[in-house]
């Protein structure tokens, strides 16, 4: 047979291998992916409530290391046990009951008890497959590489929940990363210095250095800068982290654009923020694009470049109502960046992001900065529920 390899670069995902197998002699064929990127800075996990034969039809990239899960089955695919592949959720459900019945024949032969049992847990596969009752899809990556289509975009899907998370020690060790704990430099002032240190381009993968630097926001906090620059390729990124602690409260950022000068405006989103455009029914979650430090027009950029290159809306496959209310949505996010009013509204839970008030020190009239209590989900997300600051010295002397 012959197998055909493209790499190809895919929005949220880098650059991926698709090789596809085909034999002219029995007509079988297969398809699979690899991951050519570099492994993403967290984990991600897709919670998808299953309720139409629609969503079996959604689109699903599953890497090698990522795990498929449905509860209500008590069934899982674990990781490494199946090729990373580009498919549908019915897709992934064909895949597990014809990875199932292989082996039937032997059992039936060998322990027809068991062989029992697996014909009726494939039924049970295939009752699914009709969507006869809600359940509930799981992709749990630890790589960050895996995507569950969302068929609403760009508007939020209510169905959908995508929680990133940090890899434990020992996800990182299954895939290859070696964490290097080395003690902080015990330096007082870092202001006035830019750390320097190598690292490997993420577009070709030659030689790079990173720049970091200390930035004091006036007004709010400190932040960390960090810029790549690629001799090689002339590949350019930049990210931005909080250089402070999350604060007690989280923060609701909304300003009211009524003037085009509010392009101008400067924004710190954090990687805990989420935007928001009520007019045109518009949210990004957190994690989305990471965290910058540009101008509102920068920002609503690269939502506009986030939103165009969605991998499920280009190319012959893609459905044309999808493209057009795309497109539709591109225009109205130009008409905001130019004359229509809106407003834009950036929640944090972390408290860490930051909108400028062009009439500092005095109050702005079109911007508002709500402060509140999180809620337990949130904290749950931020790592807050498990964190102990205060007692924790005198109860770990008590144990030993």
């Amino acid at each position: 047979g012959v197998t055909r390899l493209l790499l190809t670069r895919i929005p949220f995902f880098k650059e991926i291998i698709v090789s596809s197998f085909a034999c002219d002699s029995c007509s079988w064929s297969n398809t699979e992916i690899q991951s050519a990127g570099r492994i993403q800075e967290q984990g991600v996990r897709y919670t998808l409530a299953v309720t139409s034969r629609q969503d079996m039809n959604r689109e699903v990239v599953k890497t090698d290391c990522a795990t498929a899960r449905i509860p209500e089955l008590d069934f899982e695919i674990p990781a490494f046990t199946q090729k990373g592949v580009l498919t549908t959720i019915e897709g992934i459900i064909d895949r597990a009951i014809a990875g199932l019945e292989q082996d039937q024949p032997v059992r039936r032969a060998t322990d027809e008890e068991v062989a029992s049992k697996i014909d009726e847990f494939i039924g049970k596969l295939k009752q699914l497959k009709e969507v006869h009752s809600p359940f509930t899809f799981i992709i749990d990556d630890p790589s960050g590489n895996s995507f569950v289509e969302n068929p609403h975009a760009p508007r939020k899907d209510d169905a959908l929940v995508v929680t990133h998370y940090r890899r434990t020690p020992r996800q990182a060790a299954v895939l290859g990363l070696e964490l290097d704990e080395k003690p902080a430099d015990s330096t007082d002032d870092l202001r006035n210095e830019v750390l320097q240190f190598n690292t490997n381009c993420p577009e070709c993968n030659a030689p790079a250095n990173t720049n970091m630097k200390l930035v004091q926001i006036p007004h709010f906090k400190e932040v960390i800068i960090m810029a790549t620059n690629c001799d090689s390729c002339g590949h350019r990124t930049n990210e931005v982290k909080s250089g402070g602690a999350i604060e007690p409260q989280g923060t609701r950022i909304t300003l009211r654009i009524t003037d085009p000068s509010d392009m101008t405006r400067d924004i710190l989103k954090s990687e805990t923020c989420s935007v928001e455009i009520p007019e045109l029914e518009f949210e990004l979650g957190m994690g989305a694009l990471g965290g910058k430090f540009t101008t509102l027009e920068g920002l609503l950029k690269d939502i506009r470049d986030l939103v165009e290159r969605n991998p499920f809306t280009l190319g012959d496959s893609s459905a044309p109502s999808k493209t057009e209310k795309l497109q539709e949505f591109i225009g109205k996010l130009q008409e905001v960046q130019g004359k229509t009013k809106a407003h834009f509204i950036m929640d944090d839970p972390a408290g860490n992001s930051y909108l400028q008030n062009v009439y500092a020190p005095e109050e702005d009239p079109e911007l508002k900065v709500e402060r509140y209590e999180r809620t337990f989900e949130q904290n749950e997300d931020l790592g807050l529920n498990d964190m102990k600051t205060e007692g924790y010295e005198s109860e770990g002397a008590s144990g030993r």
